[in-house]
């Protein structure tokens, strides 16, 4: 049952301190999957990695840091000179944001820098994230766009009309 009332809404200081935890977590999710990743791959196979062992470390690596420091970006607060707090930051546990994204552009890489310990073949998985893209801009902007019907016949009919008023309007001043 869909509570009663108005939506209650965060203040500054709750977005503040709910965005320090959010960075916490998923800071403590990379350096999980990196110390796994470098362990097994790196450590107890070290004599089986190869060029693409470590290539695929460092663009997962890439990845983390700007996904990272998009969303650190994004929650950054503003104090005022005597040290309150003025703003909170975007809040990153916002739904259907872009830190939303974000958040979960980290947990595919995590998830697939795991998994590759056990074959280097799960990298394929990180093909979900275009995908998802893909996806995401075919429901929001190119389907909407195709499936739009074209009411060009409705507009040429409703500029005929004001065409007709505006000529009716003319010849009643002459």
């Amino acid at each position: 049952m869909a509570p009663k009332g108005k939506v209650g809404t965060k203040g500054k200081k709750q977005i503040f301190e709910e965005n320090a935890d959010t960075l916490r977590f998923y800071m403590r999710i990379i350096l999980g999957a990196n110390a796994i990743y470098g362990v097994v791959n790196l450590v107890i196979f070290y004599t089986s990695s190869t060029f693409w062992t470590w290539s695929w470390l460092l663009l997962a690596l890439a990845v983390y840091v700007g996904s990272y420091r998009s969303m650190s970006a994004m929650a950054k607060p503003v104090f005022s000179e005597d040290g309150s707090l003025l703003d909170g930051g975007i809040d990153l546990n916002m739904e259907q944001g872009l830190a939303e994204h974000l958040k979960d552009v980290i947990l595919l890489t995590a998830i697939v820098q795991v998994l590759t310990s056990i074959s280097m073949y799960f990298w394929y998985l990180w093909l979900l994230g275009p995908a998802r893209a893909l996806y995401l801009l075919w429901i929001n902007l190119l389907g909407p766009w195709f499936s739009a019907e074209r009411s060009s016949a409705g507009n040429e009919e409703v500029n005929e009309k004001r065409q007709r008023r505006q000529e009716r309007r003319q010849m009643r001043k002459f």
